[in-house]
C-alpha cells in the first residue's frame, strides 16, 4: 500500500513530471502548513479561519514570500522554482496580476517537488522564513 503521507520519488523520476502537477500538490502542501500554523499560533478565531489561510495562500501573499526565499534556495531548487514559474499558466485571477501568479506557481512547484522527495525538514526551513515576518 502507497503511504501518501510520506512520499518519496527519487530526483530523476521528479524530473519528468509536469511544472503545473507539482504546483498543483505543492499549493495543498502550503495550504496545510498555513493551517497549521494558525491554529497552533492562535492567529484566528475559528470562524475566521479559512480567510486568514487565504490570506496567505493567495497569489500576491506567496509572491512577496518568494522574494524572501529566492536567496536561500540550492540551484536545483531556483531551478525547480524557475520551471514552475515559467510555465505559462491558463488564467490569472482578479486579485493577482500575471507576475504574481507565476510566482505563486513556482513557490508551489517547489513546495511540492520538495514534498515528494520526502524533504520535510527542507519544507519547514523555508516556511520558517515565510511565516517569520508574522
Amino acid at each position: 500500500m502507497t503511504d501518501y503521507f510520506h512520499v518519496h520519488i527519487e530526483r530523476d523520476a521528479l524530473l519528468s513530471l509536469p511544472s503545473l502537477g507539482l504546483a498543483h500538490l505543492g499549493d495543498s502542501v502550503f495550504e496545510v502548513m498555513v493551517r497549521a500554523w494558525l491554529i497552533l499560533h492562535g492567529r484566528a478565531k475559528a470562524r475566521d479561519l479559512h480567510r486568514a489561510t487565504v490570506r496567505y495562500v493567495a497569489a500576491p501573499a506567496q509572491a512577496a514570500a518568494v522574494e524572501r526565499l529566492l536567496p536561500l534556495l540550492t540551484p536545483e531548487e531556483a531551478d525547480v522554482y524557475r520551471r514552475g514559474r515559467n510555465t505559462a499558466p491558463h488564467s490569472v485571477p482578479r486579485a493577482a496580476s500575471r507576475a504574481q501568479y507565476q510566482a505563486a506557481t513556482g513557490l508551489e512547484a517547489l513546495f511540492g517537488w520538495l514534498y515528494l522527495q520526502g524533504r520535510t525538514e527542507r519544507l519547514n526551513e523555508l516556511f520558517e522564513v515565510i511565516m517569520a515576518e508574522e
